[in-house]
């Protein structure tokens, strides 16, 4: 099949299709993605924690976001390909943004980036990025590399001012040139609302049922992360399924009972 275009999600939203969205963080899991006709594949900043081990997404680097989203491009002919900006790789200023942004889309043949935060200097971020000819993806709501200043991984968006704030965000996103947006986190109303006053699709997690799609990390999906949110769902146990494949592996090593026959 061929590959998705930036315009597939615009025309999404306008035919009332539902948009499917997981990460992936290497080839193999690329690839199965990729054949379920997932349409975005997001090399999220997620992976410093389920592939890497961090304690949050905060030391990942750009280094290893590359590595990373190389590994996915080449597992992933169809979907859209979508990589996050590390923390620290675009803040600074819109030329670090840009630098950033380019080294993915040259080095990993990603599709476009995603980058946290609405405020006025992310949005100028942003539409820098699109008038240089980079998709993005915006995200609002619960942003994580911005934990420390939230308070923890709390819902957004609770109070009025708050919600005002997150749909006005979302609406100067949208005018920077933003493809789509995830809604991470907030009150399933409000995401009903933004979904409803924002031409571009929206991307739910944790945020409703009546976002444009909804995006998930693939391991909580897996039911391989140690602990599932409880906006997530886990559609198998991989991690008891590879347990107990390990453990009856190693217990025919030990009988010398492999290998077989």
């Amino acid at each position: 099949m061929a590959a998705l275009s930036i315009h597939h999600f615009r025309r999404a939203k306008q035919d009332g299709q539902p948009l499917v969205a997981l990460t992936a963080a290497d080839y193999a899991i690329a690839q199965i993605l990729d054949q379920a006709g997932i349409d975005l594949i997001l090399v999220g900043d997620s992976l410093a924690m389920t592939s890497l081990g961090y304690t949050s997404t905060l030391p990942l680097t750009l280094e290893e976001m590359l590595h990373h989203a190389q590994a996915v491009r080449r597992g992933a002919q169809r979907a859209f390909l979508v990589a996050d900006l590390p923390f620290m790789t675009y803040q600074v200023h819109k030329e670090q943004a840009l630098l950033s942004a380019g080294r993915l889309m040259k080095e990993a043949g990603v599709n476009g980036v995603k980058l946290e935060g609405g405020y006025p200097d992310m949005v100028e971020t942003v539409a820098f990025l699109v008038q240089r000819g980079i998709p993005v993806l915006g995200h609002i709501g619960l942003t994580p590399q911005a934990k420390h200043q939230l308070g923890g991984y709390r819902q957004q968006g609770k109070t009025s001012p708050e919600a005002e704030r997150l749909r006005q965000e979302a609406l100067n996103l949208e005018q920077a040139g933003a493809f789509a947006l995830v809604l991470e986190h907030m009150p399933t109303q409000l995401a009903a609302q933004i979904s409803e006053q924002v031409g571009i699709p929206t991307l739910g997690i944790g945020a409703g049922p009546d976002c444009d799609g909804q995006i998930l990390v693939t391991h909580d999906l897996l039911g391989l992360s140690e602990r599932i949110p409880p906006f997530a769902k886990a559609y198998t146990n991989l991690r008891q399924v590879i347990l107990e494949a390990v453990q009856a592996f190693a217990l025919d090593v030990q009988k010398k009972a492999f290998p077989p026959g």
